[in-house]
């Protein structure tokens, strides 16, 4: 039988712009083409070899000719590589569908795109009309309690790319901070605490606390658990920092959670105030939408914040001026990665 080499696709670096409008208005179908494949498992059944699309289909469970088609349309986007004898290959984005990967976004991919996603984005002209989140429109409850009570694998997509992103920048802030001198930590909201496991590890003498809802802390970081290598040097605490933050340290840390509704923010910061003593440091990590190498992408988070919870993504300025208000000291404001920005702080004396 004849073969004709499929000729690789030509992807100019800069369409013009009737064309790149074209494309964005089809950002819907990459998304939806990314997240097809991290359910097949098309990344996970490609390894170090080139395979056919006829093996691929075979370990994925689907058609062949159609698998092609959802193929292609990712390689124009550099997931994935078409060769010319019309095998696939990796690239280093389809590398990070995999589970396996040491920086997978397997999970931050499905979370992006969970189907209560595909039903709120096209409110988003009404949530920026009214200033106020459109989720408990479209669903009768709110985004949480949707979450865990009616969308169990969407909750669990969520629990499993929260984990995946602290896990990957956990060492980033371990890394930046320089706790010398410091003898407790508390990470605030720390989810399961993969950020305090990492600081522990780093300074074996620091003793730290981790503070977060019953149901996150409950799954902690085995190593924070009873039995586990850090255990002996960590309290976990149940509770809701919008509501107290009963834990006296010499630092803490609050990573990602000031995105929320500008209250909860208020009272979160007020309660770390109340807890700290003078001189204590707050470190407040955070992703910015006006400074940053990943602008596109911190950007779009901050839309569906406002679409799922109302909350918002800050601006340098914004993050000042809340943590300003809330009477802290600002000191250094320093890059942790290319997506997370550290503001170092004091309570004043």
């Amino acid at each position: 039988m004849t073969t004709v080499d499929p000729v690789p696709p030509t992807v100019d670096p800069v369409p013009p712009p009737p064309m790149r409008l074209r494309e964005l208005v089809f950002g819907a179908a990459c998304a939806a083409a990314i997240r097809a494949a991290v359910r097949l498992g098309v990344a996970d059944a490609l390894g170090d070899t080139p395979m056919t699309v006829e093996a691929l289909a075979a370990s994925a469970g689907s058609e062949p000719r159609t698998l092609r088609r959802l193929l292609r349309a990712l390689s124009c986007q550099g997931v994935f590589a078409e060769n010319p004898d019309g095998t696939f290959a990796h690239t280093e984005m389809s590398r990070l569908l995999r589970e396996d990967d040491p920086h997978s976004l397997r999970y931050i991919a499905l979370w992006c795109t969970e189907p209560w996603t595909w039903n709120v984005w096209p409110k988003l002209d009404e949530a920026v009309r009214s200033g106020r989140e459109v989720f408990e429109d479209v669903y009768d409850e709110q985004f949480f309690t949707y979450l865990n009570e009616q969308a169990p694998e969407s909750a669990y997509v969520f629990n499993r790319a929260m984990t995946t992103s602290s896990r990957q920048s956990a060492q980033d802030v371990a890394d930046l901070l320089n706790l010398r001198g410091a003898s407790s930590v508390a990470d605030i909201g720390g989810g399961q605490g993969h950020v305090l496991a990492s600081l522990l590890e780093r300074h074996p003498t620091l003793e730290g606390t981790l503070l977060d809802l019953p149901g996150v802390v409950g799954n902690a970081d085995p190593r924070l658990r009873d039995g586990g290598a850090l255990a002996s040097r960590v309290r976990v605490v149940a509770g809701d920092c919008r509501e107290d933050i009963p834990v006296r340290a010499d630092v803490y840390v609050i990573k990602n959670i000031l995105e929320w509704d500008d209250e909860s923010t208020r009272r979160t910061l007020a309660n770390v105030r109340a807890a700290a003593r003078p001189g204590a440091r707050v470190v407040v990590i955070e992703n910015l939408v006006d400074d940053t190498p990943s602008m596109k992408f911190t950007t779009a988070m901050d839309l569906l914040l406002l679409l799922n919870v109302g909350g918002a993504k800050h601006t340098r300025q914004s993050m000042v001026d809340r943590l300003t208000d809330a009477g802290l000291v600002i000191g250094e404001i320093r890059p942790v990665n290319a997506y997370l920005h550290a503001f170092e702080c004091t309570i004043p004396v």
